[in-house]
This record gives C-alpha cells, structure tokens and sequence, in this order.
C-alpha cells in the first residue's frame, strides 16, 4: 500500500461525488474561493495519518507531510489552515467509507468499544464535548466519552458502524446497523433481548449470544457454539483501530475534527491487506468451518 495508491482511489471517488454534493449545499451570497489544495489531497493526508503509524496530527503533518512528501502535494496548506480545511473533508470521508465496506456473508459479529474523551479527573471542567459526551461504563471502568459500535464479517471487513454517547445501550443501535444483513450475528451477552431477537429474526437475521449464569441452557447448533467462541475477531479489530489506526485519544479540540478523525481510521483499517480472519471459506463454501 502506498500513498499514491490510496490518492488516485479517492480521487476518483471525489471526481464523482463532488459535483453531486456542490448541488446539495444551500447557495450563498458571498461566493466562496476555491482552496489551493484540492479535496482529495485533504482526505488522503488524513487517511494517510492512520496508515503510517503516527500518534500527533500536527508532528506527522509538519515533519513527514511538510518535509517528505512536498513532492506529492505541492500546494500544501499551513497547519493551522489545514485543519479548518477537514471540516469540509468530513462528509466525503463518511461517503467513501460507506464504499469501502465489505459484503455479507451470512456470519456477522457485533460490538462496541469506548471511545474515552478526557480522564475521569478531567469530567468536570471539560469543555470541548459539552452536551454530545456522556459518561458510560464498559467491562474496565467508567469513561467519558463516545461509543463506536462495529459490525464485521468472518473476514475481518467492516459492514457497519455508528456514533453514539457513551451512556446508550448497545442494543439499541442494532436495528439501524443490520437492516441490510442477513444470517446469523453473534454479540457478547449485552445484546441478550428477547424482543431484539424477534425483531432480527423478521429481517432473516438470527441473534446469537452466550448465556447468563441465571438463565436456563438451550440448545445451539454445533457451528453455532464454534463460531460463538470465535467473536473474539472483533475484539482483535477494535485493537487495532485502537493502537494501529489511532482512533482514540484525548487531544481532540472539536467535535468535527473528533469524527473525522474516527471516520479516516476507519477507512484505513479497511486498507489493511491482511485483516483478522476466520478463513471459513478457502473455496466459497462454509463446510471447512466444521473442522474447526
């Protein structure tokens, strides 16, 4: 993968959609100069970050943008500039996220993980998530924050996600994340609802999840059992989102540049050449998942 690779692919995405999203904006009186650098430029930068590795926006783009790949973007922005410039960016990386999604294939996992925006000792006085954060609880101690809830195949690609606070109940986004999944979705047991399985199962969609201690046994078929014991593949994407993408941290100063900046890592996770894997169908069929 390298980064001109990755331009060429948004560009070509920008080449289709801007003009379909300049008919969407509300005209104004005052008419607006154009940017010396164009859209596609900005959203490969950001995009880029999450690639390579980096831990700080502003020392990858003032050391590794401004000093190594001057040659790929030869009118670059100033910093300051340049992050103004991302608020523009947000709504064409949520689009070409969309495109970058995999297909179903009828084995699906769910999940959600925090997104913490400041520590605990900080809850009070902060200011910049004031009235959009709010604390929550996940299984290692409470946060403020978001939630980003996840969705993936056996194969390790994203075929939904959402936004929400971070006192909302995982099971509440599920309808709107699946409505176009089919199958069968394993979940850990904070997706248990008897109602939400009814409510999948219209959609042809069956809600698999582990047992409570207080619950009675049912019966579950074999590759059910085996492939509920195989949800940790999504515990292993959420890590890498997390320490490889860089989708947490607590150094954001504005809710637009907050999402963008989930939005982007997301979509470079979607560029990694090797995603966690089940590898249930060498040939197309799920009969080597009974071996497992």
């Amino acid at each position: 993968m390298d980064i001109v690779t990755l331009f060429c692919e948004i560009d070509d995405f920008c080449q289709r959609v801007e003009p379909w999203l300049n008919q969407q904006l509300l005209a104004t009186r005052q008419r607006e100069r154009e940017s010396r650098m164009h859209l596609s430029e900005v959203m490969t930068i950001l995009v880029w970050f999450h690639i390579v590795g980096y831990r700080n926006f502003k020392q990858f783009y003032r050391h590794e943008v401004s000093e190594h790949l001057r040659q790929e973007f030869p009118h670059l922005l100033s910093y300051n500039r340049f992050v103004e410039r991302q608020r523009d960016a947000l709504l064409p990386l949520c689009i070409y996220l969309k495109q970058r999604y995999g297909r179903c294939t009828g084995i699906s996992f769910i999940d959600s993980t925090a997104l913490a925006v400041c520590h605990n000792r900080r809850i009070h006085s902060h200011q910049v998530f004031a009235g959009e954060a709010a604390r929550g609880k996940s299984s290692v101690d409470w946060f403020y924050g978001f939630k980003v809830h996840l969705v993936i195949n056996d194969e390790g690609e994203l075929l939904a996600c959402c936004l929400s606070p971070g006192n909302v109940d995982d099971r509440q986004p599920v309808p709107h994340l699946v409505k176009e999944l089919f199958g069968k979705l394993f979940g850990d047991k904070g997706y248990l609802s008897q109602s939400l399985s009814e409510q999948l199962l219209a959609q042809d969609l069956q809600l698999i999840t582990k047992l409570r201690r207080n619950m009675p046994n049912k019966l579950m078929l074999l590759l059910d059992k085996i492939l509920l014991r195989k949800r940790a593949i999504i515990e292993t994407v959420v890590d890498q989102l997390k320490n490889i993408s860089q989708i947490e941290h607590t150094r954001h100063r504005s809710l637009w540049n907050f999402v963008g900046n989930l939005v982007a890592g997301l979509i470079a996770y979607s560029w990694r050449p090797l995603k966690p894997s089940l590898r249930l169908r060498p040939n197309d069929t799920l009969l080597p998942a009974l071996v497992l």
